[in-house]
Parts: structure tokens; C-alpha cells; sequence
């Protein structure tokens, strides 16, 4: 048994959350969803203190902080799409799949009785999801 794996975790902390909101109107959820998370992630502000040093507030409207209480959720929200997309595909090439994930883990492990066959797997799936992701 050969196992191959590869992580998409440098994804999230780039999410963009005014996509998320369109993408949940897209798919036709009750407009208080899509309100709801712009209220929550739009507009969010930060600022950084050191010692005695204090920064400027600076916009945070990108990424998912594993900190934030929703995370898990706007984890699953993004990457359901992605994997309906990715599922039809590689059902298209014959690459039998299954999803086995835990929240705010951007791991892909694929297995197979040989290397070379789960190499292929691999790739084609590293450059499905790859392009989903851009």
C-alpha cells in the first residue's frame, strides 16, 4: 500500500469573504445567510501592540483565523463547492475518491496498492483542486 499526500492549508489565511457572500447567494440561501457573514467578516480591523509600540488599525477582510469561532464552518462553506466541482471531475477521469476531512485541515491523502497508480491519482487531483483553488 503507497500513500501520497498534499496539503492546501496556505489557502485559507488568502480567502477573499466578499466572495463567500456571493458565492451563498449563487447557491440560493435565504439572503440573511450571505448578510450575516458579510456583518461578521466584512470590514473586520486589527491592530498589533508590542511593548509600548501600538500599530495603526489595518483592514483584515481576507483569510480564515483558526481563532474565530465560525472558522469550521467558513472552512466547510468554501471547500464544499470545491469538492462537488472536484468530485464530478474526477469521476470524469475514472479517479475513484472519497472525502475524509477534519475542520480547518486543507489535507488530501490519496492510497493505492501501487506508487505509480497513486502517483497519477495524485496528480491529477493536485491539478484539479490547484485550479479550483486559483
Amino acid at each position: 500500500m503507497s500513500t501520497l499526500v498534499f496539503d492546501i492549508a496556505q489557502f485559507f489565511p488568502f480567502l477573499n469573504h466578499q466572495l463567500l457572500s456571493k458565492i451563498l447567494e449563487k447557491v440560493g440561501c435565504n439572503s440573511k445567510i450571505p448578510h450575516f457573514f458579510s456583518n461578521y467578516l466584512i470590514g473586520r480591523k486589527t491592530q498589533y501592540r508590542w511593548n509600548s509600540f501600538t500599530s495603526t488599525f489595518f483592514n483584515v477582510d481576507v483569510g480564515v483565523g483558526q481563532s474565530f469561532a465560525l472558522s469550521p464552518i467558513i472552512f466547510i462553506l468554501y471547500l464544499s463547492l470545491i469538492f462537488y466541482v472536484f468530485k464530478k471531475r474526477a469521476k470524469n477521469l475514472k479517479i475513484s475518491i472519497s472525502f475524509f476531512f477534519f475542520m480547518d485541515n486543507g489535507l488530501f491523502i490519496f492510497q493505492g496498492k501501487s506508487l505509480e497508480k497513486t502517483k497519477t491519482k495524485t496528480f491529477y487531483s493536485y491539478n484539479i483542486i490547484s485550479s479550483l483553488l486559483k
